[in-house]
């Protein structure tokens, strides 16, 4: 997809919905917000098309059965808020597309999903099979048993990960503004931007890391979450929850962020912004540029420096001489191996070292570039 009314036709989208469009201002679930969204979504869906709900709100809808005065600030209470309030956000999505004859199926996620392959791989085929029985999947993140130290923090970052496992033509982020400004929205003067092609249309906006008194994710995190989707060839649209409807039929409501990469394999992704890094490895510009510009393997030669502690076959950081990551991948030695082979060439390490050091640290096809230095 490269224009916005081709999201008319998409066949697979993900629509992640935040805590502030379903919530009012009491802080309650809003059944009617709730259920103005499903009658937009079961209609696309009744047209023949795939959607994956992303949604927030758990956390929220327990608010008012506990009797909590605001979202929870300490890790327990947010954890016994979204176990309430996970079951009764999922019933009122399912009486809500049961009206419309459709199915739900509850997929809850943490990072931990993500970091393990084998947990990617199994909440992939599950949210494949759902689809491909005409089922809507409702995901969330798990935060009843989410930690600080594993927890996605937002979920628009989660809906552009679920976008790449579902292999979604777009994804549309709904909040409570109908898109990106040139400055913050209450400020008088504050313009729409319509369409954002790359990094440079951004240069001079200003936006704020606070979210709504309800939510997690402010501006910051959506366009964290854009230019994950959109660097690895998934195009975006960011609007107001109630114009939902305008913008699945491609109009010119919100913002519209073009794709500014390629589709890249699950696995890729995997290294590039799921797994959890385990240290880092310093690269001389030569090696730099040989990572990063001709995508070749890291051999030892290029190496400068280990930092932090990690096994072989776990993920590290690449990065150069100023600290700048450039690249991410799974190394092949520990860090406890590889101070004593950074700066010689695989032959000098046969010769010192016998057979089997002529590997490469980072094989090219574990590693993938997350940033092109200028």
């Amino acid at each position: 997809m490269t224009r916005r009314p081709d999201l008319a036709d998409a066949r697979r989208v993900v629509v992640k919905v935040g805590s502030s469009s379903l919530t009012g201002t009491d802080g309650r679930l809003d059944t009617g917000a709730l259920g103005r969204l499903v009658d937009v979504l079961a209609d696309r869906v009744r047209s023949g098309h795939q959607v994956v709900l992303v949604t927030s709100g758990a956390i929220a809808a327990g608010i008012g059965p506990l009797g909590l005065a605001r979202r929870p600030r300490d890790l327990a209470t947010a954890q016994a808020a979204a176990s309430v309030g996970q079951g009764l956000l999922l019933a009122r999505y399912t009486d809500a597309f049961a009206r419309h004859g459709l199915q739900v199926g509850q997929v809850l996620l943490t990072a931990e999903d993500t970091i393990r392959r084998g947990h990617y791989r199994n909440a992939q085929r599950a949210l494949e099979r759902l689809l491909d029985l005409g089922v809507v999947p409702v995901v969330n993140e798990n935060d009843t048993v989410a930690t600080d130290e594993i927890r996605f923090g937002d979920n628009d970052r989660l809906a552009a990960l679920v976008s790449h496992l579902v292999r979604a033509d777009a994804l549309v982020l709904l909040t409570d503004v109908d898109g990106l400004h040139d400055g913050p929205p209450s400020r008088p003067g504050s313009r729409r931007i319509s369409t954002v092609d790359g990094p440079q249309d951004l240069e001079g906006v200003v936006v704020t890391a606070r979210g709504s008194a309800v939510g997690t994710g402010g501006m910051v995190t959506k366009l964290a979450s854009v230019a994950i989707a959109t660097g690895t060839g998934i195009p975006v649209v960011l609007t107001a929850a109630p114009q939902v409807r305008a913008a699945l039929a491609g109009r010119e409501v919100g913002t519209w962020f073009s794709a500014t990469g390629r589709r890249m394999s699950r696995r890729r992704l995997w290294l590039a912004h799921a797994a959890r890094s385990h240290g880092r490895v310093v690269l001389d510009d030569g090696a730099v540029r040989a990572v990063v510009e001709r995508r070749t393997s890291l051999l030892p030669a290029g190496i400068t420096a280990v930092e932090g502690e990690f096994d072989a076959g776990d993920v590290v950081e690449l990065s150069d001489a100023q600290g700048r990551v450039v690249a991410r991948g799974l190394v092949s030695y520990g860090s406890q191996e590889l101070p004593d082979l950074m700066g010689s060439t695989t032959t000098e390490l046969v010769e010192r070292l016998g057979a089997g050091y002529d590997r490469e640290v980072v094989h090219a096809d574990d590693l993938v570039v997350v940033h092109t230095p200028r």
